[in-house]
């Protein structure tokens, strides 16, 4: 933790929120002060927040959630020896909450990042941040689970598959590191749930890292998808789906992925894909919940081809299908 405490900083941001926008709602993951601007223009005001973030290169390159800094006139980078610069936000991501910010500043500690994808429940966690102003607090705890979707974690928006730890994180902590037993970041802690305790959600380094080198080389990211709103089938879905009077359709399958809608335009709809078939395989590999289509899509690239074996009313269609870029505004 001597290593990586130096590395983790406080970022600040504010921005003005003129009368013709609207509210924003109260952010969960950190502390907002809300104040008037100027008392003879009251339609204004000064939104201000704070949250971490930490130093993944030595040039003043900084990793933090987009949350943290989304839409800052201003944003200050506090190190840990005191010092404070002005940030410039490089990209913001906010499908997946994750954004680059760089300081002016050379030879900075720098974290050692490590490998998520083959965390187990159980491993030590480690979470580094500034929860409720408490700079540089150091909270330990356990990988709880891994693979939680953005639907769990009460954020259906975001595009992750999260980190869950009941290390303590609190308001503040947003965009800090989440580290494994050798102090190597494992992970970005960005949410938690309101009323509830020993529930910390952290942004799988792998992926945090994958889009920050996009963010960095074009300020901004792309991520492939179908366009298709999908269900998990299992025995337990079938019964219940085929008890309901107000729905026509009938499931035969007892495994398989859904598709109960299409979006216009999308590219599973230029394919044909319809609402009712039922995904069996992605290019050959054999897929048995939504979770499984959506990580063989993400780890596709935007424009790449892929095969999906369809169970259509009983027959078994194939369809070509060209991944296009997800647009941010579109909720999932």
């Amino acid at each position: 933790m001597q290593q990586v405490g130096p590395a983790v900083v406080r970022i600040n941001s504010s921005r003005t929120v003129h009368s013709q926008q609207p509210d924003v709602l109260e952010d969960p993951f950190f502390r907002r002060f809300f104040g008037s601007e100027s008392p003879i223009m009251p339609e204004n005001r000064v939104e201000r927040g704070s949250g971490s973030g930490f130093v993944f290169g030595s040039d003043g390159r900084i990793l933090t959630n987009a949350h943290v800094v989304d839409g800052a006139d201003t944003v200050t980078v506090k190190l840990k020896d005191g010092r404070e610069f002005v940030g410039k936000v490089l990209g913001i991501d906010t499908v997946t909450d994750v954004a680059v910010v760089k300081i002016e500043a050379n030879n900075l500690p720098v974290v050692s990042l490590g490998k998520s994808e083959q965390l187990q429940p159980g491993e030590w966690a480690i979470a580094i941040g500034n929860p409720l102003g408490l700079d540089n607090t150091v909270t330990v705890g356990i990988i709880s689970a891994t693979g939680r979707s953005s639907s769990d974690v009460g954020i259906p928006d975001k595009r992750v598959s999260f980190i869950q730890t009941d290390a303590a994180i609190n308001p503040g902590n947003s965009g800090g590191p989440l580290l494994n037993q050798r102090g190597q970041v494992i992970g970005m802690n960005t949410a938690i749930i309101q009323g509830a305790q020993g529930l910390g959600f952290a942004i799988p380094i792998d992926r945090a890292q994958q889009i920050a080198d996009q963010l960095v080389s074009t300020g901004k990211a792309e991520h492939p998808y179908l366009g298709v709103r999908m269900l998990s089938i299992t025995p337990e879905v079938k019964a219940e789906f085929n008890k309901n009077p107000n729905t026509k359709l009938r499931l035969t399958e007892d495994k398989g992925v859904l598709v109960l809608g299409v979006a216009k335009n999308s590219p599973a709809a230029k394919a044909g894909v319809s609402v009712a078939d039922v995904i069996k395989k992605i290019n050959g590999q054999e897929v048995s919940d939504a979770g499984s289509v959506q990580q063989i899509v993400e780890k596709s690239k935007v424009g790449s081809d892929m095969q999906l074996e369809l169970s259509r009313g009983g027959q078994v269609v194939t369809v070509a299908v060209k991944s296009g870029a997800f647009p941010a505004s579109q909720k999932q």
